[in-house]
């Protein structure tokens, strides 16, 4: 028989940790806090989890610091028992908030998410300005991504474009950013050099985050951007 807290110091944290693990390709620090009776975990049901991380990476993705709380988790607990690794049974709600400074953005720059996502941002830009089959153009250009630059509510995106063989044109967007609502950011382009098509017209736009999603608070400034929010956890 399980005694109290056995369960989780013993078989919890450790399958929680090689999940965690699993997720994400590393962190510096990670404190986890696991809140439930034995009854209930060996039913498989853990009523709430806490957990801050420091320089947690996700697929080349820095994220600084990350304040995360969980709850009503359905897992594998018997799985778990046998020394399997941890499942989630049911999609789970994660809510929390993750502080970014500069250099995590600028680090995250060499990921395979964000080049990808600033690329998508850029065709969106074109097609809000009238400029029809955005992606064929767009794809026919190697762009690479350089630096990125926190402003107060903004932000400042530096790259290169080349086609073929050609050399390679220096491109600069500078927007503000609003939180619209809780699943809608709100783009304003203040400055676009290097396109010239773009150049002279900046229609404001916003991007839906989609249903998984809720934000509660979004801030930039020069020194850190700030996010409070939630977001569905599916496996």
């Amino acid at each position: 028989m399980w005694k109290s807290g056995e369960l989780i110091s013993k078989v919890l944290s450790p399958a929680l940790r090689l999940w965690l693990r699993s997720q994400v390709d590393s962190f510096d620090e990670l404190d986890i806090v696991i809140e439930g009776k034995n009854r209930q975990i060996l039913q498989g049901y853990i009523p709430r989890v806490s957990l801050i991380s420091n320089q947690a990476v996700y697929q080349g993705l820095h994220l600084g610091n990350i304040q995360v709380l969980a709850e009503n988790i359905c897992i594998n607990i018997g799985q778990i028992l046998k020394g399997k690794p941890l499942e989630l049974l049911e999609p789970i709600q994660v809510s929390g908030q993750v502080f970014l400074e500069p250099s995590d953005l600028s680090a995250s720059l060499d990921s395979s998410i964000l080049p990808g996502a600033l690329t998508d941002l850029l065709e969106i830009i074109f097609e809000e300005n009238g400029i029809k089959s955005a992606k064929p153009q767009i794809d026919a250009y190697e762009i690479n991504w350089e630096q990125i630059t926190l402003q107060n509510n903004g932000f400042q995106l530096k790259g290169n474009m080349r086609q073929n063989l050609q050399e390679s044109v220096p491109i600069s967007i500078q927007a503000k950013l609003n939180l619209f609502d809780e699943k809608t950011l709100q783009i304003i382009p203040l400055k676009i050099d290097g396109i010239a098509r773009l150049e002279d017209q900046c229609h404001q736009f916003c991007v839906d985050l989609g249903d998984d999603v809720k934000i509660e608070k979004f801030s930039l400034e020069e020194s850190q951007l700030h996010c409070v929010g939630s977001l569905m956890v599916y496996s």
